[in-house]
């Protein structure tokens, strides 16, 4: 990942520690921009009973995790380097055939409630994540 500083900073921060602040922050800054549009993805394509719930909950949780990408962003270019929020040469995930379909059975809702558990808990690891940079150390 780039993330050499691109421009100078009164920041009083030594720079080893800096870089490290930076890459720290970029590399939050993907896995919440990666949440944001796993977030995104289930808001447009929630379907079922619950349909309105969930819609309107990822929405809600999508807008508050896009606060947090602009203040992430904001700090890594406050301390002189660049907010980069992609993981560029990473490998993807598998897409999916477009054979692949799911029906409205019951393994179907189980399959969404399965998803909207492992999106609360990418969304607990985020929070987790974003907590314990907060509370680094700072030399």
């Amino acid at each position: 990942m780039q993330t050499r500083r691109a421009f100078t900073t009164r920041i009083n921060i030594p720079e080893p520690s800096r870089q490290q602040l930076i890459e720290l922050l970029n590399s939050r800054l993907a896995d919440t921009f990666d949440l944001y549009s796993q977030l995104k993805q289930a808001h447009w394509n929630v379907k079922g009973s619950d349909f309105l719930q969930l819609h309107e909950l990822y929405d809600s949780v999508a807008a508050d995790v896009l606060e947090h990408l602009d203040m992430i962003a904001e700090r890594a270019t406050a301390l002189g380097g660049l907010a980069l929020g992609e993981r560029r040469g990473w490998p993807q995930a598998p897409r999916r055939s477009t054979s692949t379909r799911l029906t409205r059975s019951r393994a179907w809702k189980r399959s969404r409630r399965v998803e909207a558990h492992a999106q609360t808990e990418r969304l607990r690891d985020s929070a987790a994540a974003q907590r314990s940079l907060s509370q680094a150390p700072h030399n």
